[in-house]
């Protein structure tokens, strides 16, 4: 009987394939990791090839775990993916180039072309969202310019999960999570001749895949696919989302009810707000929800928990016994009483600014120790986060409910109650470890008739941990922040000279 689903979660340089039942508990899981390759100064870029192999190689680890029949109990597979970047193929269905990701900053001249000019006032009218260096828009102007031989020769211009769904069916799609990133109107949906026209793209209008229903099968698992990951030939496979958006589904009612906060601590600081209506602010992106007539409202940076998996390959993991985020978290406890003495701006790969950043560690002394700078590290992730919820929390009407946590940071106890201090707000953390996964399972398995929709009941998540925010850790914090702030506007002037003097032009 096929009774189970499979979502795929590709990250930026993590892939989960998790198993799960009808109404998303999970059996099986399998993990793969693609490393993340920085060229030059200012790109970030992953081999394709490495990308599929991670993915089938995770699929075919979660399969093997639940079993020798599992593959034949799988209904239907799920796919979620990291957004905007580029991964281009050729007629064939390979690679052109590497496969560019959000985190990369090589059009950042193009971008500052843009600014003060009437594309960026009418893309953000149009489309909901101004461009940054990792969106599409920006990627395929720095590529029309320095690399077209990569346009010639492409057929398809697809996002990370629509390469996967390519490689399992051999079937282009995307769906209209994805698809908004840069070139579909906002207000109509489909994609506009004007932005394409305005970011000077027009021609490159029949690269860009169909759009599909978020919960539409779009392909079937071929032989050759099947052959490589354990699953069986002819398995439906759904379009699929955005992993922003599979991540609110998979948190369950909360993470879809308009109005309430999710938030998600990964490569990126993602703060979204589900809304009724599009509200435009430079400060976010607005992009099509799963459901018609919703819109997902996200203000984001890549400066959050990618920062820590920055610093553990600087110093080495601690070899103390237990999970790193226990381990790490009782070295921070032991840092906890008094003040912020050491200050993180967590900008490592980028920040939500538009003018030069960097990474900063500020008030270092030589009696501080590895404890001391974990704190700063997990401070400085959330009051960058806080400075997108305050952004949202503007303009939008976002309600008083606990905000919902996702991501690397959940599986802190410190870490999230930081949250919920800096926020001034309950957190809620929930036994849903793989969120984007489980979303997008449950869009297969809406697909398959195994859900009646992904807000089915049988499929809600249960709370783990509720942290309410602690007056003194919150007034802590709160002047941390202001210290922040002073500190990122001082220091405007000297990244401005320590930015890369090799940067892409």
């Amino acid at each position: 009987m096929r009774d189970l689903v499979l979502g795929v979660d590709a990250g930026h340089s993590v892939t989960k394939a998790v198993l799960f039942d009808a109404t998303g508990r999970p059996v099986a899981r399998g993990i793969g990791t693609a490393p993340l390759n920085t060229p030059r100064p200012c790109w970030v870029e992953r081999d394709m090839d490495d990308v599929w192999r991670t993915a089938h190689r995770a699929i075919a680890a979660c399969l093997a775990g639940a079993g020798p029949e599992a593959g034949r109990a799988v209904a239907a597979v799920g796919l979620a993916g990291h957004g905007d970047g580029l991964y281009a193929v050729d007629e064939r269905g390979r690679p052109v180039r590497a496969a560019i990701v959000a985190m990369d900053t090589r059009a950042e001249p193009v971008l500052a072309e843009w600014r003060g000019t009437p594309v960026w006032s009418r893309a953000l009218e149009l489309s909901g969202t101004v461009p940054f260096a990792g969106s599409p828009a920006a990627l395929l102007s720095w590529l029309a310019r320095h690399e077209p031989e990569v346009l010639q020769q492409a057929r398809w211009l697809l996002s990370c999960k629509d390469w996967l769904r390519l490689k399992l069916t051999g079937a282009v799609a995307t769906d209209p999570t994805d698809a908004s990133a840069s070139f579909t109107d906002m207000r109509r949906g489909g994609y506009s001749p004007e932005l394409l026209d305005l970011y000077g793209l027009g021609a490159l209008s029949g690269m860009l895949p169909q759009v599909l229903a978020c919960d539409a099968v779009s392909g079937t698992v071929t032989r050759e696919a099947a052959a490589l990951t354990g699953l069986t030939a002819g398995t439906p496979v759904v379009t699929g989302a955005h992993d922003v958006d599979a991540a609110a589904l998979g948190l369950g009612l909360g993470g879809t009810t308009p109005g309430e906060l999710c938030l998600i601590a990964g490569s990126f600081s993602i703060n979204q707000v589900i809304s009724e209506r599009p509200v435009v602010d430079p400060r976010w992106q607005v992009r099509h929800f799963v459901r018609p007539g919703q819109w997902m409202i996200m203000s984001t940076s890549p400066a959050s928990v990618v920062n820590l998996d920055w610093l553990l390959q600087i110093m080495g993991t601690p070899a103390e016994r237990g999970g790193i985020h226990e381990v790490i978290g009782r070295e921070v406890e032991a840092c906890l009483d008094g003040p912020s003495e050491v200050l993180f701006h967590p900008f490592v790969y980028g920040s939500p600014y538009p003018r030069p950043t960097s990474g900063t560690f500020l008030g270092l002394r030589g009696w501080h120790g590895r404890g001391h700078l974990f704190r700063a590290l997990m401070e400085g992730v959330v009051l960058n986060h806080r400075w997108h919820v305050d952004a949202l929390c503007s303009k939008l009407p976002v309600t008083g409910a606990a905000a919902r946590l996702t991501g690397g940071a959940a599986r802190s106890e410190v870490w999230s109650q930081m949250f919920a201090d800096a926020l001034r707000r309950p957190v809620v953390v929930t036994d849903v470890e793989e969120s984007a996964a489980r979303g997008a399972a449950l869009l297969a398995a809406t697909a398959v008739g195994l859900l009646d929709d992904v807000t089915d009941r049988r499929a809600a998540a249960r709370v783990l941990r509720r942290h309410e925010p602690q007056a003194g850790r919150a007034a802590v914090l709160d002047v941390a922040y202001q210290v922040y702030q002073e500190a990122l506007e001082a220091l405007g002037p000297v990244w401005s000279r320590l930015a890369a003097p090799g940067a892409t032009e």
